[in-house]
């Protein structure tokens, strides 16, 4: 018989969603896929109820129904300080999976080159090459993972057709400021490059850091591609509910892709979601505080436990330094971590392009009980995993 496609042999399956199942087939604490154990907000679930009876069960508009994007639109417009138009400026999407996906397939041809900084989110290399494109890696420099501006304008200098931004980034929780943002954005116009954002952890993000769309950056509108979703916002990672939001000329070719990618997404998730998207203020200053009350617990529990990490600024991830332990394999390492401690993490190798192997990936996306369970766990790592 013929081989398969090759595109596939330059990565795995995600290594994320593979320590979820060794985490559930050693009972572990699972702190490494990043999505809660605790229920979405009660106003969208008793809206879900309601729609089961109400005629939400067929296909809506394939980008999107049309409540759906007016409530996003009016959301996000005052976020990216724009008036943003429902009809012609957004796609919605079967997660941001499915609009990173899309974004990419929108913007490169094969053979074109994409900058993606490293550490990175797995799927992000994987989007590349499925286009046909080249990833080139730019290092964020630990811990602070800050970006050398020479290092980065030699990856634009290779004529790239866009760059990925994760902004607050996954797995470190980089927030990236306003500086640094304006480096990027010069050498995109400099180079004529888009830059496709992933900004899911928007409104989780720490004081005194700020999240700074990059959309809103002088000229960076007309070659932003903004991705987001529904997710970690309102808790609610099995919905599937993201978003593209661009300048017309762009999201017209997303229409295209989208609807040949997954013709559309659930519409009567879409349905129930749009309360959510009505929120007032209120609502993202609480998730903001409950998270920060968490980065508080867990985070203190790892400091008392003499464990070393990374403070992250955004997002509900920490990166753990395991150089204690004396492992070549960091695979090996949450694979022990798992069996023998009882509590689930992700390898940092599966998110650096560079040979890195110190770290592993912890989230703080659970109830405070869950949390302190693992941190009761974590207290008797030295004693109990095996030395390499």
């Amino acid at each position: 018989m013929k081989n398969l496609s090759t595109r596939t042999s330059y990565f795995t399956d995600s290594v994320i969603r593979r320590m979820t199942r060794i985490s559930n087939q050693y009972g572990a604490v699972n702190l490494s896929q990043g999505f809660p154990d605790f229920d979405p907000p009660k106003e969208i679930l008793q809206r879900l109820a309601q729609v089961t009876k109400e005629d939400f069960h067929q296909y809506s508009i394939t980008w999107g129904a049309q409540n759906f994007r007016e409530a996003l639109a009016q959301k996000q417009s005052k976020l990216m300080k724009r008036t943003i138009d429902p009809n012609s400026e957004i796609v919605v999407t079967c997660g941001s999976t499915e609009a990173m996906m899309a974004a990419m397939m929108t913007v490169a041809n094969p053979r074109d080159k994409v900058i993606v900084f490293s550490p990175f989110y797995e799927n992000y290399g994987a989007d590349t090459v499925l286009s046909g494109a080249e990833p080139i890696y730019v290092p964020l420099i630990p811990p602070a993972f800050t970006f050398d501006a020479d290092v980065l304008e030699s990856a634009f200098k290779q004529n790239p057709k866009a760059l990925i931004l994760c902004n607050p980034s996954n797995p470190c929780g980089k927030v990236f400021t306003y500086d640094e943002l304006k480096v990027i954005a010069d050498l995109a116009e400099k180079y004529d490059t888009y830059v496709i954002t992933d900004e899911v952890y928007e409104h989780i993000v720490y004081e005194p850091h700020k999240h700074v769309y990059f959309s809103t950056l002088p000229n960076m509108w007309k070659r932003t591609i903004s991705c987001s979703s529904l997710s970690k916002t309102y808790s609610i990672t099995g919905w599937r509910l993201g978003y593209i939001i661009a300048p017309s000329n762009i999201i017209d070719v997303a229409k295209k892709v989208h609807d040949f990618l997954t013709v559309g997404a659930a519409a009567p998730l879409q349905e129930a979601a749009v309360t959510g998207l009505r929120f007032g203020e209120d609502y993202y200053k609480t998730l903001q505080q409950e998270y920060t009350d968490k980065r508080v617990l867990f985070l203190g529990g790892l400091k008392r436990i003499g464990l070393n990490f990374t403070k992250p600024e955004g997002a509900y991830y920490v990166l753990m330094d395991i150089s204690e332990f004396g492992y070549k394999s960091d695979v090996e390492f949450c694979e022990n971590l798992a069996k023998y401690v009882g509590v689930g993490a992700v390898p940092g190798s599966s998110f650096f392009k560079e040979p890195e192997n110190r770290y592993i990936r912890f989230h703080y996306a659970k109830k405070d009980e869950t949390l302190n369970l693992a941190l009761e766990k974590l207290s008797k790592i030295r004693e109990v995993i095996p030395k390499e």
